[in-house]
């Protein structure tokens, strides 16, 4: 009896080894997936804002044109897609084009086309989440913003993280790099 229990134990062991080794491995896969549909939404709202972006300076009376366009596209793509599309999240996307150019990828007389390739690109463009970027939005200093993209890389930082440090840590960090004037 001592044997089968032994035997058993021992099965059981491997068997938990096993369990073990595939959950880890599972949690990896989604912690890995979350992350690429992470980039590839980012990438995705980058080319929204430059496809409004181009859209807009076509038109003439732009600021009003802006507003209006904005409304309809943020009804159409709701009623489409449904929720993450009003008329806010359509402005944050079009300012993140604007505070973010990557002017390799935009050529000088570009024409609204739809590539995944181009998706996939743009991917590599933007390591962190859209919320860090979002974040970022209403930080005018360029500087300040890339220090914060690379200590949020480096640091691996969650929004939540970098929100409990509540600036603190960029405004003395920034302080004594690029000087007290850039926030």
């Amino acid at each position: 009896m001592k044997k089968l229990k032994t035997k058993n134990s021992t099965v059981g062991g491997s068997y938990n080894c096993l369990l073990s080794s595939v959950s880890e491995l599972l949690e990896q896969a989604r912690h890995q997936s979350a992350r690429s549909v992470n980039a590839i939404l980012t990438a995705t709202y980058w080319e929204i804002g430059r496809r409004i972006v181009e859209f807009e300076q076509k038109g003439e009376a732009r600021a009003e044109y802006g507003e209006v366009l904005l409304k309809k596209l943020s009804v159409d793509l709701a009623a489409h897609f449904g929720r993450g599309f009003s008329e806010r999240n359509l402005e944050q996307m079009r300012l993140f084009y604007s505070l973010w150019p990557i002017s390799q990828t935009v050529p000088a007389k570009s024409e609204i086309v739809q590539t995944s390739t181009a998706i996939s690109d743009l991917v590599q463009a933007f390591p962190l989440p859209w919320s860090h970027y979002v974040r970022l939005l209403s930080v005018s200093n360029l500087e300040v913003r890339t220090f914060y993209e690379s200590e949020a890389i480096r640091g691996g930082w969650s929004v939540r993280q970098a929100a409990k440090k509540d600036w603190i840590f960029f405004r003395m960090a920034m302080q004594s790099t690029v000087g007290a004037n850039c926030l």
